[in-house]
């Protein structure tokens, strides 16, 4: 076999590796001496077809599995000859001409291919201890649990039919059909819908046209989608509703205390507000691990500066750009809408692009040498989750990961990175720092 380098240039590799036909047929003989021992030919007994035969009828097929299994093989021990990491899978490039194609199946000439690759770049680690990480955290009050209390129990408000006009903070029981230009629009119908009048929950004007309906009034409200809209094709437009009034209920008076949490399913007001606590500590726990985890990632951008894998970064910019392209087109918005242009929105997002690749390759790099792994159960665990956010096709997503490698890899890989940013906050130097609820909660410019 003959190993021929014939590219070094920055992280781009090439190997040219030409293999003598006749190790070639070596290696088919000895798999066709192994299907012979196997093989039922009619006329035939076991074990006695002659090789002549069995290489008529298998040599061909026998020399095209040796020909994938080669160069798997040497793409692997290449690499680890070499000692370098391959950034993304390798490419092969062998002939495309059908005449010499057949010629190597046929073990009449030598099989020569190509092994083009990217390597991952040596870099230094830089040292944990010297990350400084600010930890916001919110005192979760009294006082907010009380509201959260209040908001709780104003939504189990029992209400009362009444006979009169509908009033503010009165509720509405209705039907309705919404059209644009006379047309019935998805999503804009309902039956025996609850409308709590002042909420502000439906198209702004829509509320206000109900004040003073009784049950069995049929109105036409008439009201404008807002420009930000959510759903691009009613955004801006007009449409007019036909109401059907079915009842009309005041509320009554709610009371805060054992009742009311009984009612919830828990034993008094005090688990009620332990219950409530817990939940809003969890939620300002997640916030603040996404603050901490920013604040590391970004340190971690700053401090290790290396030549990227063009093809990596290649990769996750159109993995992006595909996202970012779709979201804009299924919101029925432009670039110009959201104050940029494509031309700058390329650049932010080629930025971001390398940023993601070279933190992947650090946070790899960190996991690899702490021998940090993500065990089965954990990975057993994230499947379920996922499982579940599927009702009732449970058993075709569970077949969807169980067959697809690249998925399950989607599932290890945020496990495997909360680990390491684990094992790295053990060493970096944290701080708690007292912030407020709206500080904290806060979106960042960029996502990570």
């Amino acid at each position: 076999m003959q190993v021929t380098e014939t590219l070094n240039e920055g992280l781009k590799r090439e190997i040219a590796v030409m293999i003598p036909a006749k190790d070639m047929m070596a290696k088919r003989d000895e798999k066709l001496t192994d299907i012979k021992d196997k093989v039922k030919i009619n006329g035939f007994r076991a074990g006695k077809v002659p090789m002549s035969h069995v290489a008529k009828l298998y040599g061909k097929s026998a020399m095209g599995d040796i020909v994938n299994e080669t160069i798997e093989e040497q793409a692997k021990s290449l690499l680890a000859e070499r000692k370098e990491k391959a950034a993304q899978q390798p490419s092969i490039s062998m002939t495309e001409d059908e005449a010499e194609a057949e010629e190597i199946l046929a073990g009449k000439k030598d099989f020569e291919f190509k092994i083009s690759y990217e390597v991952i770049p040596p870099f230094e680690i830089t040292d944990f201890k010297k990350l400084k990480v600010e930890r916001p955290v919110v005192e979760v009050s009294d006082e907010e649990i009380m509201e959260q209390v209040e908001r709780i129990a104003d939504g189990n408000r029992p209400y009362e039919t009444k006979k009169g006009a509908a009033a503010d903070k009165d509720r509405v029981t209705m039907d309705y059909l919404g059209k644009i230009d006379g047309e019935p629009f998805e999503g804009g119908a309902d039956e025996g819908a609850n409308l709590i009048l002042g909420s502000n929950t439906f198209i702004p004007g829509f509320e206000d046209q109900l004040i003073g309906a009784k049950a069995g009034d049929e109105k036409e409200v008439k009201v404008s989608f807002p420009e930000e809209y959510g759903a691009a094709h009613l955004a801006g437009k007009e449409a007019v509703f036909d109401v059907t009034v079915h009842e009309v209920a005041k509320p009554g008076k709610v009371e805060i205390n054992d009742e009311l949490a009984k009612t919830l399913g828990l034993d008094d007001l005090d688990k009620l507000k332990e219950v409530i606590r817990g939940q809003v500590e969890s939620q300002y726990g997640t916030q603040t691990r996404q603050k901490v985890k920013r604040q590391l990632l970004d340190q971690l951008d700053e401090t290790h500066k290396f030549e990227l894998p063009g093809g990596m970064v290649e990769q996750e910019f159109n993995n992006i750009w595909q996202q970012i392209t779709n979201d804009l087109e299924q919101a029925g918005k432009s670039f110009e809408d959201e104050d940029t242009t494509e031309e700058k929105a390329r650049e932010d997002y080629q930025k971001l692009a390398e940023r993601r690749v070279r933190l992947g390759l650090v946070l790899a790099e960190i996991g690899e040498k702490a021998e940090i792994e993500v065990t089965e159960q954990e990975l057993q665990q994230a499947l379920y989750t996922q499982v579940q956010q599927y009702p009732g096709q449970e058993k075709e997503v569970y077949e969807f990961f169980r067959s697809n490698p690249d998925a399950v890899g989607s599932l290890r890989a945020p496990i495997f990175e909360e680990k390491v940013v684990d094992h790295i906050l053990e060493a970096a130097t944290v701080k708690d720092k007292t912030v407020t609820k709206e500080e904290l909660m806060k979106e960042d410019e960029l996502p990570v």
